[in-house]
Order: C-alpha cells, then structure tokens, then sequence
C-alpha cells in the first residue's frame, strides 16, 4: 500500500511549471481534504506556487450551506484562501443530474481559471475504474473508456488529477494518520446513482475476486487514451482536408466528407463536435446523422437534434450548432448612440446574441449616416429589399442571402439595421450602396457575437462568438 506523500505529487506539478497558481476543488470530503492538507503541509515542495481552494455550492441539498461553513473553516485553519461558487446544477432536457451537476460545477470552476492556473481535483484511482465501468456499460469507444485523463484543458487553465495512482483506501490511512475531519455526504450511499450502485453494491463483489482490478481498469484506460489519441491524430488530418476554412469552423464540406469510410466519417464527426465545444452524440444519433444528412439530396434541409446539439445540411455544408433559442421575428429595438455618434452601446438581442458598433477604417457605415444617434434593429419577416455596396441596383434579401450561401435558419436571425424607416445596412451581408465609407474615412462596423451559428461579417468572413470533463 502506497500512503500519499508530497514527493509523488512533485512529478506533475513539475509537468506544469506556469500554473503558479494552483486550486483546489473542496468539497469537504475525503479525498479533497487529503489533497487540500498535503499541499498545504508540504508548500516547502512548491514555494513558487499560490494555493487557494473553492467550494462549489450545487444547491441541491440542504446541508450545502453548512458543508460550505466547514469548508471555510478547514481553509483558515491551514491558512488558504478560500472561495465559495453558487451555481445552478439544474438538470437540461435529456439530462440527467449527476451529468448537469459536473455540467454546471466545472463551468463554473473554468472562468475562474488564467492561463497561469490549475485546477487540482482528488480523483483517485477507484473513481478511474468506476468511470470505467459506467462508460462500458454506456457502450462507450476509446475516448470515453479513456475516463479521466490525468491533465486536460479547462478554460484558460489546465485540470490535474494528481491523486489518480492512489486508492480510496490509500487516502482513508493518509486521513486518519494525520487526524483529519471530513464530511460524509449521505447522497453518496443513495444507490439510487448509477455510481453509487457500482460503487457500494457491484465492486466489492468484483474486487473479492480480483483484488488489483481497480488498477488493471485505470491500465486499461490508459491503453484506450493512446488508442483515442491515434483517432484523433486521425481526424485532425481528415478535418483540415473537409473543413470549410479557418474561420468556419463549424462547417464542414459534405462532398469531401463522403470521400472518407464510414468509420472515419464517425470518427471525425466525433472529433470535431468535441473541437467545437458540442456534446458527442450517441452512435444511433451519429447514425441518423449521416444517413438522414449526409446521404441527403443538396436540396434538403434536413436536421438531426440530440442534447446539447444539433446538426443541419445548406447545399454542399454540414454545419453543428448547440440547438437554436426562440427567436421572434417581430421584434424591434431602439439603438442609440451616447455622445451623438461616437460610441454606441451593446444592445443584446434576446436569442440572439449582443450587437456592437466597432469604428473602423476604409469600410463600415459612414459617421454622417449616424449623426443622429439613433437606429432601429429589427429583424426579416419576408419581402425587404436592400441596395448593397457591392450592387448597382437593389434586390431582396432572399435573393442576396442566398448568394451568400447564408443558411435559412440564420436569415432571420441577422440584424437590420434601420435608420428611420431606410434599410442601412444587414448584419452578414454588407452596408447599404449610400451610407458605406469611402477610402481612407473612418466608418462604424456593425458586429454580432453570438454563442451559435455562422453568420459573415460585412466586408470579411469570421465566425462569430459571444463570450466537462
């Protein structure tokens, strides 16, 4: 039996010599606490590091709040900085609460993260295997029976799993060596959780028959990390020869996408849902992608949903989005202007996203055509017509969208922009023939940042943005 020590630590800490910042995610329990004391006893280890802990309050039980007091308490008692998160832990459609629990918590614990910081979290080796087992039970490939890498990206910063080589009962001797107190929270002996289950009524029969097969599972999750990393090795090749280009990231061409073998079309759909920040779906899901989408006629506009997301085919494009907001159509905002025309405030579109006004130069909206400070914002309902820069004549908008191959479900979704009752310029699709700038004038560039969907910035092409392990 191996009792945790701050020597076995060192390894990966020295793996990430610019996380000076280090975080413990507390929760009060066992396993935090044995990390939590172990870095804060042995900081003579990493002088060079600040070490904090947070506790992320799920509001689901009615001892969070007390859990949270202890929490407190423990962290001054050590003398560290300590911070408590609220979140909403509240389950989305096809969700279930375990899932929107870790969903939420490590959202949450993302934007507290630099580009200088680490998360530590107490994972142990008996957590491995259980991840193991409920990923195989899910039917899970390579990358979910990978379980829960050592080191991952999250936010700016990185995620350490430092006490991963370590069992629970390794981290109950190191607790009651050093006369340590913890909570027991009563939700984890609720059977009722698939992970409960596992852990309380199926692993004590396995582990009767094979002592060592919490380390054998975190072996081979191990051996399915390599085979997950070839796949991805894999579909990034693929990706770069079916991507749209750099700024469409969510994009890909069906036609070359078709030139690949069914397993590696899964594959690098797979791939590039999780690059784009989407669920994976389920296999029958990704089946019914690529039957339903991608062997569809370029005329279709078929769609295929899971939780978390959504894919569409325009013309020869496969694009994913996370699954559009309500939108309505007839909505109309007042936008103006502080200072006359000199800077303009976000206006946030419900559904939408947020509408920003950027000064530029050679292009945009010119400074006389906002002299009054005032515009409207509304949004296509059928029948507009507009005068582009780049035409001689006006035409509608149904037709100009559709030789910008803007997909359907974003036209009406893309800002006009009005000045009285004069269409000046279409997010997306460029400024009106008589109030663009000319060269060498300063011009006001409307900008959307949305959470989804690809919309082309007048004058350039550019994906758009706003803003779980």
């Amino acid at each position: 039996m191996i009792i945790p020590s701050p020597i076995l630590l060192v390894p990966i800490l020295r793996s990430y010599p610019n996380s000076h910042r280090l975080i413990v995610g507390y929760s009060g329990g066992i396993d935090s606490h044995v990390l939590l004391h172990l870095l804060a006893t042995n900081r003579s280890f990493w002088p060079e590091r600040e070490l904090e802990a947070i506790y992320v309050d799920h509001n689901l039980q009615a001892d969070n709040t007390a859990w949270g007091e202890h929490c407190a308490r423990v962290c001054f008692e050590l003398d560290i900085p300590f911070k408590a998160l609220q979140i909403d832990a509240r389950p989305h459609y096809g969700e279930g609460q375990e899932a929107a629990a870790r969903r939420a918590r490590y959202a949450a614990l993302a934007t507290e993260l630099s580009p200088k910081s680490a998360l530590l979290t107490a994972h142990n080796c008996d957590d491995q295997a259980e991840t193991v087992l409920l990923q195989l039970l899910r039917g899970a490939g390579p990358h979910g029976l990978a379980a829960m890498p050592e080191s991952i990206r999250l936010g700016q910063g990185w995620l350490l799993r430092p006490l991963l080589g370590f069992s629970r009962t390794e981290l109950l001797k190191y607790a009651f060596s050093e006369n340590l107190h913890w909570i027991e929270d009563k939700s984890n002996a609720d059977i009722h959780f698939s992970r409960n289950y596992l852990r309380h009524d199926i692993i004590p029969l396995i582990g009767r028959r094979w002592p060592a097969f919490s380390r054998s599972l975190s072996r081979s999750a191990r051996l399915c990390a390599e085979a997950a990393s070839l796949l991805d090795k894999k579909a990034e090749v693929d990706l770069a020869q079916t991507q749209f280009d750099t700024g469409y990231k969510d994009a890909l061409y069906i036609s070359k996408l078709c030139r690949l073998s069914e397993q590696s079309q899964r594959n690098l759909i797979r791939y590039w849902l999780r690059q784009i920040g989407l669920p994976v779906p389920s296999s029958q899901q990704l089946h019914y992608l690529l039957r339903d989408i991608i062997s569809s006629r370029q005329d279709r506009q078929p769609c295929v949903r899971w939780p978390g997301g959504e894919a569409r085919r325009y013309k020869d494009m496969l694009y994913a989005m996370p699954p559009l907001p309500v939108h309505d159509i007839h909505q109309d905002f007042l936008w103006k202007s502080d200072n006359h025309h000199s800077f303009w405030p976000p206006l946030y579109l419900p559904g939408i996203g947020l509408l920003q006004m950027k000064a530029t130069s050679n292009f945009g909206i010119r400074s006389e055509s906002l002299i009054q400070g005032l515009l409207n914002v509304r949004f296509r309902k059928g029948g507009e017509r507009f005068h582009p820069s780049f035409r001689h004549h006006s035409q509608g908008l149904k037709k100009l969208f559709q030789e910008a191959s803007i997909p359907p479900w974003q036209r009406g979704r893309l800002p006009l922009i009005y000045r009285g009752s004069e269409l000046i310029a279409v997010v997306g699709l460029g400024i009106a023939y008589d109030h663009g700038t000319s060269l060498g004038k300063v011009g006001w560039q409307p900008i959307l940042d949305t959470r989804s969907g690809l919309v082309k910035s007048s004058g350039t092409s550019q994906r758009c943005n706003l803003g779980d392990c």
